[in-house]
């Protein structure tokens, strides 16, 4: 397995049991997946962009991102139901844990003044949403390739009941969060 998954069973776990009084391993929270999603709204004047989009989330995931549809028809986008807007993937086990290390030791360094993720993106159920304005920090993506620079959604759910919980597992981890 991964090195952050190694760190998480050796140290996260402990201290996880410690703080919340757990009973039981099986009480603390883990993280169950993780879901890229790209929109691409210019997809609908030009289809090879939704192409560009999946190809470039492929190689960020290291997984063959599959393409979303509109599932109604808004007429104000020139949009019917059906047209190819955006792309996703979704991440489990070691390819989860990998993307996650890569996120927070090599991609989250490189924005620009980086002063640390907003510590409020919490949903009230334990999963935590982060937004990336430019997909170029990833090191996988080519800056003179890309014609577009798009934004990547990622959600980490986990199996946390409370927002306290998750922000925890998240810090021991090493998921930087502003102070």
């Amino acid at each position: 397995m991964s090195r952050l998954y190694e760190s998480y069973k050796k140290e996260v776990l402990p201290k996880l049991m410690k703080d919340f009084s757990y009973k039981s391993v099986m009480e603390i929270p883990k993280i169950e997946k993780i879901v890229l999603n790209m929109g691409v709204g210019e997809a609908t004047q030009n289809i090879k962009i939704i192409d560009e989009a999946v190809n470039e989330l492929t190689l960020i995931a290291g997984q063959k991102s599959i393409i979303r549809r509109a599932k109604k028809s808004v007429a104000t986008f020139k949009l019917r139901e059906g047209m190819p807007i955006g792309c996703m993937v979704t991440l489990r086990n070691k390819k989860m844990y990998d993307f996650l290390d890569k996120l927070i030791n090599i991609a989250l360094p490189r924005v620009k003044d980086f002063k640390g993720i907003s510590p409020k993106a919490f949903d009230g159920r334990g999963n935590y949403s982060l937004g990336i304005r430019e997909h170029l920090i990833f090191a996988e993506i080519d800056y003179d390739k890309v014609e577009r620079v798009k934004g990547v959604g990622v959600n980490i759910v986990t199996t946390a009941k409370s927002d306290e919980e998750c922000k925890k597992l998240l810090e021991y981890i090493g998921m930087p969060f502003r102070k």
